[in-house]
C-alpha cells in the first residue's frame, strides 16, 4: 500500500466472518490497543496516532467491511452496527489477543460502544473519539433518545447527499465541488482552514467506501412523517438508525471499563447542531418542509452521549471527558500530539 507510513504494516487477517485488513506497527509485542475507523473512511486515518503509542503497546487498525482492503460483505442494518463488532471480535480472536484497548472514531465509536455492551471482556478500556449518539444517527430528540417517529424518519440512508454519494462513487479526487471527498474532509472531517499533512491518503481512504444499498449510504423506504424517507434494512447509515442501533442499556454491562471520551469542540458532524442531521438542517431552512421545534428538533448527540456516560458512571462504571478547542470531528489528525498525549495518559493509567 502506497499510502502507508514508514513503521506501518498491512497485511490480511482471516476470520471465521470474512477477510480483514490490519495495519501494525512493525515489531510491537506489548499490550494491543485496537483502532476502530469512521464512516466513509479507513485504517488509513489511524496511522499516526498508532506510530505515537509507547513501545510498550501494540497498536492494530482494523478496516471495517466494505471500507479499505476489506472484503466488501453486505451489512444487515437490522442488526445495528453488530456487523462491524462482531468482525472486529472476529479479527480479534484470530490474532488471539485477548482483551484490548478499543479506540473508536465516529461510526467506529459506535462499534466499540457495541463490542463492550456485547463482549465486555474483551475490552481492557474504551477511548471514544468524537463518537455517534449511542442513540444512534437523526430522529431522536431528548437526552432519553426518544424516537421523533416510530419509522426513524429523519434518520438512515435518506440522509446522504446524493451529489456526495454520486461523487464518492465515481471516485472523484478534485476539490471542484464543495460535496467532493475532498472538500468534505476539508470543511468537515477537520474545522478549515486546516490541511492535513496526509490529505491525499485520507482522500483516497475515503474512496476505498463501497458504494450501494449494502454499504453506504444503504436503502430507503417511504414514509409519512417528514422528511418522506425511513431507514431500509442494509448499508452503514441504516445500521446507525435509531431504530435499529440503540446503546441506552450500556449501564447495565459487567465488568465496567473505563471509558475516555475525546471530542473536538467544532465538530459539525457529530454536534447538537449538526450540518449532517436533517432536524438541524431544516430548522436552518436548508432542507424544506421543516414541521418545527416542537416535533422535530435537532437531535442533541452530545448531550445524549454524555447522558448515557453519566448513567454508566453512576452504575459503577467511570468516564472522563476531554474537549479540544478549535478542533472538528478529527482530534487524532488536527491535533496529534494532544490527541497521542491524551490517550498515553489515559492508557498509562490502566
Amino acid at each position: 500500500m502506497a499510502d502507508l507510513l514508514g513503521g506501518i504494516t498491512a497485511r490480511t487477517v482471516e476470520t471465521d466472518r470474512l477477510n480483514v485488513r490490519v495495519l501494525e506497527v512493525a515489531g510491537r509485542t506489548g499490550t494491543p490497543v485496537v483502532f476502530v475507523h469512521g464512516n466513509v473512511s479507513s485504517s488509513l486515518f489511524w496511522q499516526r496516532a498508532m506510530l505515537d503509542l509507547p513501545g510498550e503497546f501494540r497498536p492494530l487498525a482494523v478496516d471495517l467491511r466494505g471500507f479499505g482492503g476489506t472484503d466488501p460483505e453486505p451489512v444487515d442494518a437490522t442488526r445495528g452496527v453488530r456487523d462491524y463488532s462482531d468482525d472486529v471480535a472476529a479479527t480479534m480472536a484470530a490474532l488471539a489477543l485477548g482483551s484490548a484497548h478499543l479506540v473508536g472514531w465516529s461510526l467506529g465509536g459506535g462499534v466499540v460502544l457495541q463490542l463492550l455492551r456485547d463482549r465486555p471482556e474483551l475490552a481492557r478500556t474504551v477511548t471514544l473519539v468524537n463518537p455517534v449518539s449511542p442513540y444512534g444517527f437523526g430522529g431522536t430528540r431528548g437526552t432519553e433518545g426518544e424516537l421523533v417517529d416510530g419509522s426513524g424518519a429523519g434518520s438512515g440512508a435518506g440522509g446522504a447527499n446524493p451529489d456526495f454519494v454520486r461523487l464518492l462513487g465515481e471516485g472523484d479526487r478534485t476539490a471542484d465541488s464543495p460535496l467532493s471527498p475532498r472538500q468534505v474532509l476539508l470543511s468537515c472531517y477537520v474545522k478549515p482552514p486546516l490541511r492535513p499533512e496526509l490529505e491525499d491518503t485520507f482522500v483516497e481512504s475515503m474512496l476505498s467506501t463501497r458504494v450501494g444499498e449494502a454499504h453506504y449510504p444503504g436503502d430507503t423506504v417511504p414514509a409519512d412523517a417528514w422528511p418522506g424517507v425511513a431507514p431500509g434494512r442494509s448499508g452503514v447509515l441504516n445500521a446507525l438508525a435509531p431504530t435499529h442501533f440503540r446503546l441506552d442499556d450500556l449501564p447495565t454491562v459487567t465488568p465496567k471499563p473505563p471509558i475516555l471520551w475525546l471530542r473536538g469542540a467544532d465538530d459539525q458532524i457529530v454536534s447538537d447542531t449538526s450540518l449532517f442531521d436533517l432536524a438541524y438542517l431544516g430548522s436552518i431552512g436548508a432542507v424544506p418542509g421543516w414541521p418545527g421545534e416542537d416535533s422535530h428538533p435537532p437531535q442533541p448527540m452530545i448531550a445524549q452521549t454524555r447522558a448515557v456516560l453519566e448513567r454508566y458512571a453512576a452504575a459503577g462504571g467511570r468516564y472522563d471527558e476531554v474537549v479540544f478547542p478549535d478542533t472538528g470531528h478529527s482530534p487524532h489528525i488536527e491535533r496529534p500530539a494532544e490527541f497521542a498525549a491524551a490517550l498515553r495518559d489515559f492508557l498509562g493509567k490502566e
